[in-house]
């Protein structure tokens, strides 16, 4: 019988994070120049109060059709800060989850990484990608077998 995968497997520990009070577009910056896609926001205690993503930035920038615009709509940006933003209060798993909760999760949620809290710290995030490369790394085990 198989193993069964949990999440502390597979996810990235030590996420970049940032507080409520961040700017949306140094928070927007961040992410850009980390190559992530979502950021979990974390009060000074370092619990989970929210998750912030590129879409939701993005979203609130409009969509800028040239330079003038797109000058504006960061203008408009900067005065915004992460929790104006953010979804407060994402779902979350626990690093003892199985990736297949998580990925029901995924699924059902219609979102594509959860943040990972054990007894209310967070802890890694886990991704759709972290979750290919589970899947990836399966068969490619089992063509080699």
């Amino acid at each position: 019988m198989p193993k069964t995968e949990r999440v502390a497997e597979w996810m990235s520990e030590n996420p970049i994070c940032v507080p409520p009070d961040f700017s949306a577009l140094a928070a927007y910056e961040r992410m850009r120049a980390r190559g992530v896609r979502r950021m979990p926001v974390v009060d000074k205690q370092g619990h989970l109060v929210g998750i912030i993503t590129r879409s939701d930035i993005e979203q609130a920038m409009s969509h800028p059709r040239d330079d003038e615009e797109r000058r504006l709509a960061r203008f408009n940006l900067a005065g915004q800060t992460v929790a104006e933003l953010m979804t407060p209060n994402p779902l979350t798993v626990t690093s003892s989850d199985s990736i297949g909760k998580a990925a029901a999760i995924m699924v059902r949620a219609r979102v594509s990484g959860l943040p990972v809290v054990d007894e209310g710290r967070l802890v890694g995030i886990i991704t759709e990608s972290d979750i290919f490369r589970l899947v990836a790394s399966t068969w490619a085990a089992e063509e080699t077998e």
